[in-house]
């Protein structure tokens, strides 16, 4: 949820620090702040809002040294004011921390109770007392002090950690957050996501949870927290920094929405192979023999994934012919499902390491059930806790917001809906050879309907004063529905919902009148007659129809006020197209309104808190 970074080694930390934070700025933050060791003591700044009123600070207040730590915190406990930012202190020790010290209250009271007098809300002040306390009782190794620390933590966490008394290294451990050491030159980083550190290193240790690392200028030691020590190899990440920039667009959402062709094609590459009508198995990652004795598919996802993960059951479904579940993740550990070795649970997160999904599968596997991940950070912590994983290959999403994340894990559920029917015999060569030929036509479509990004403007700046507004759709523009929704909702602050087109006359269809644009997911598909009749509906009552629809439909045109146009597509696919124009849409209208398209209020990029 947070961004953290660290920086020991010959150069001045603090510009490095800035520079680390605002490449995680994309996660969300509500306030920011450093603590820098210059060699005799530790002196932190911190300010709440934007990275800019850090700077200010720092420029009032300069952080002299070549050692220290940076954090952008999302409020979870206590409101964002300057007290509760990161770094916090506790006598010799400052720590930042990303998560959510489950046991906090309890220790909170233990350490009142022993005298302690808090300056903030947060949890993660405990830390620092924690580690001060051990160090106070004669633990003088900062290594060792976090360790007995941690032993006494519950929870979810990434820490760093720096101490005066330990002028030449930084402390960090994680748990179910994630946590990245960068190797240099001379020098060694540390960063809760990998672009804080690729404009000084590409090279990267990826931190297990339960473990814990000491770094110094020239080295790093990783133990367990239990004491055990580790041995892993930096691995070579070939992002390079200017992957994560503009690139001439007006935002970073912006530039990632047409960004999905690549993207989709990136995924594709080396999966498909067309002459065999089938999937490399060796993608998927699972044995044939648990593709044919499972029973049910369940898929795990939350937001933009679960999204995603409506039209991976309606692929199964027809494809695999597998009964499948969606569930929305956040809500299966606690009402104790039934998970059984004939499951096949399929993980859904753009960023791998999305806190309600991590737990879910942990329930499945639990309850003994195969596990295939679905994500794009390589080696997140639900791939990594998986029996699979399935990668997309989208490259860095900036922007909070998701959009090519979720097409390309469309892309990705496609593929195995098609390996899964393939294997059980449910889906012959012909018929998956058309599906996967549709799945290689989509980035060429979808270029075909960004060319038309102007005509969704057009639209834009007649709805952009609208203080609600309607999705529907049908069979696979359901899905796109209720993601047409969320980004509007997400990015403009209009009030909008995604309804089943169905289910409009039970309930929604009070909502309509002459102010309330409609916007309806009605290409020519298998539910064009259904769908076409709900948009007679609201338009005998006086609703503004905004249609998606195909080229070449001209019934529609009468039913509509704007008609927003898409190539013919097979009906397999409809849903990498369809999604364009609500994205454009949700676009536009935020910019137009002036909000912040890329860090909209509230919303974090990463979700590592429940």
């Amino acid at each position: 949820m947070c961004g953290i970074v660290g920086y020991v080694g010959p150069r001045p930390a603090s510009p490095l620090l800035i520079e680390g934070l605002r490449k995680l700025e994309y996660r969300g933050y509500d306030s920011a702040g450093l603590a820098v060791h210059d060699g005799k003591t530790i002196d932190i700044v911190r300010a709440v809002g934007k990275l800019h009123n850090l700077e200010v600070a720092l420029a009032a207040h300069p952080l002299a040294g070549s050692l220290g730590i940076g954090h952008t915190r999302w409020a979870t406990h206590g409101r964002p004011v300057e007290h509760n930012a990161h770094p916090h202190a506790a006598g010799d020790v400052a720590v930042v921390h990303n998560g959510i010290i489950e046991n906090h209250v309890a220790l909170r009271h233990a350490l009142e109770a022993d005298g302690v007098r808090f300056s903030s809300d947060t949890d993660t002040e405990i830390v620092a007392h924690l580690i001060d306390r051990a160090m106070r009782a004669g633990i003088v190794d900062l290594f060792a002090a976090v360790r007995r620390a941690l032993e006494q933590v519950q929870g979810a966490y990434a820490i760093a950690v720096v101490s005066r008394t330990a002028p030449d290294r930084i402390v960090v451990a994680k748990s179910s957050s994630p946590l990245v050491i960068g190797i240099g030159e001379g020098e060694t980083l540390c960063g809760s996501d990998i672009p804080a550190l690729l404009a000084h290193t590409r090279d990267v240790i990826i931190l297990e949870d339960g473990e814990m690392a000491e770094l110094r200028a020239g080295s790093v030691r990783i133990e367990t927290v239990a004491g055990v020590p580790v041995v892993r190899a930096p691995k070579r990440i070939d992002w390079s920094p200017m992957m994560a920039e503009k690139g001439g667009y007006k935002h970073f959402m912006l530039k990632e929405i047409f960004e999905q062709p690549r993207a989709l094609e990136d995924t594709l590459r080396g999966r498909v192979d067309l002459r065999a009508g089938d999937v490399t198995s060796s993608e998927i990652g699972l044995s044939d023999e648990v593709a044919t004795s499972i029973r049910r598919v369940y898929f795990l996802a939350c937001g933009t994934s679960y999204h995603a993960t409506l039209a991976g059951r309606y692929w199964v479904e027809q494809l695999a012919r597998v009964p499948a579940v969606v569930e929305v993740a956040s809500e299966v550990r606690y009402r104790e499902p039934v998970f059984g070795p004939d499951d096949l649970v399929v993980a859904v997160s753009q960023s791998g390491e999305t806190i309600d999904t991590l737990a879910a599968v942990k329930a499945a596997r639990e309850g003994g059930a195969k596990v295939l991940a679905i994500a794009n950070v390589l080696d997140s912590a639900i791939p990594r806790a998986a029996d699979a994983a399935l990668y997309t290959h989208a490259g860095p999403e900036i922007g909070v917001a998701s959009t090519k994340c979720f097409t390309t894990q469309l892309g990705a559920l496609l593929l195995f809906a098609v390996w899964l029917g393939r294997r059980r015999g449910t889906l012959d060569e012909g018929k998956a050879r058309a599906v996967l030929q549709a799945l290689v036509e989509a980035p060429g479509q979808m270029r075909a309907v960004l060319e038309r990004a102007p005509e969704v403007l057009a639209v834009a700046r007649v709805w952009h004063s609208a203080s609600d507004m309607l999705f529907l759709g049908r069979g696979l523009g359901y899905p796109i529905a209720l993601e047409g929704a969320l980004k509007l909702k997400e990015i403009s602050y209009i009030h909008a919902e995604g309804y089943a087109a169905g289910e409009m006359k039970h309930g929604p269809i009070a909502l309509i009148d002459k102010k309330m644009p409609v916007v309806v997911i009605v290409p020519k598909d298998a539910h064009y007659e259904k769908t076409s009749g709900n948009v007679q509906e609201v338009c005998a009552r006086d609703g503004q129809v905004v249609a998606i629809a195909t080229d070449g439909d001209d019934e529609i045109t009468p039913l509509a006020q704007q008609v927003l146009r898409i190539p013919p597509v097979a009906e397999w696919t409809l849903p990498l197209i369809t999604v364009l124009p609500t994205q454009l849409l949700a676009y536009y209208i935020a910019d137009l309104k002036g909000t912040d398209v890329d860090q909209p209020r509230n919303l974090a990029k990463t979700v590592t808190v429940e």
